[in-house]
């Protein structure tokens, strides 16, 4: 079983992975212009996320632009949002049933049983959530992969991985190392060591040896008289 520090670690980097997945949807770098072909420099960058495109200009002016229909999208994009927004929600519930495990927290009492039984909750929400990150992020990333390969793809509709893929990968490996981690904070007692119980400790449950009452005192020889 894991100490209470190392409990707190783990839960502070969920928390931080949830964040990032939080930014990974709101982010439109998910597919970056290909810097390919004969032009090196180019005057504007174009930047696809799964809610918006964004047209960068290298003077600094910045314009996006939502998606008009949602059945005209890609299915991986399609794939991305639904996804993403279950991992947030998922991240919000793991948070809340972790927060209720944690060994510093008054939740459920001294009940040891019941305080693992949570923490082992939200350590698998936190594993799922980060599933839910992994999956879209990786498919995204194999379709800018085949795409870039594809000779029957113009040079200017090619795209690379953006600054969002990298960010989703990095948020999907810490949740889940986190959830793995708080997990493992189950307990796998024995019950015959609550039967022995162990040298130097006392249990509740147990009881000590009946003593046998005081016997009297007695001589073989008569009784002393006293003088004075």
């Amino acid at each position: 079983m894991v100490n209470t520090g190392m409990q707190l670690i783990s839960f502070t980097c969920a928390v931080t992975g949830w964040v990032m997945a939080i930014a990974v949807t709101a982010l439109p770098q998910w597919k970056v212009t290909a810097f390919i072909g004969p032009n090196i420099l180019t005057s504007e960058i174009v930047w696809q996320g799964i809610w918006m495109n964004c047209i960068y200009q290298t003077t600094g002016h910045m314009q996006c632009k939502t998606y008009d229909s949602l059945l005209a999208l890609p299915p991986d994009i399609q794939a991305a949002r639904a996804l993403m927004c279950v991992a947030i929600f998922l991240g919000w519930l793991s948070c809340t049933v972790s927060c209720c495990g944690m060994k510093c927290t008054t939740c459920a009492g001294d009940d040891r049983h019941a305080k693992a039984g949570i923490a082992l909750s939200g350590g698998v929400l936190f594993i799922l959530t980060g599933l839910c990150v992994l999956i879209p992020v990786s498919w995204t990333a194999n379709t800018v992969v085949q795409d870039f390969y594809n000779p029957s793809i113009p040079i200017q509709n090619k795209r690379e991985l953006g600054q969002a893929i990298y960010l989703g990968w990095a948020a999907a490996v810490i949740l889940m190392i986190s959830g793995v981690v708080l997990s493992s904070t189950c307990p796998h007692m024995e019950k015959d060591a609550y039967r022995r119980g162990f040298p130097g400790r006392s249990f509740p449950n147990t009881r000590s040896p009946a003593m046998d009452p005081p016997k009297p005192i007695t001589t073989n020889s008569l009784p002393l008289k006293e003088y004075v």
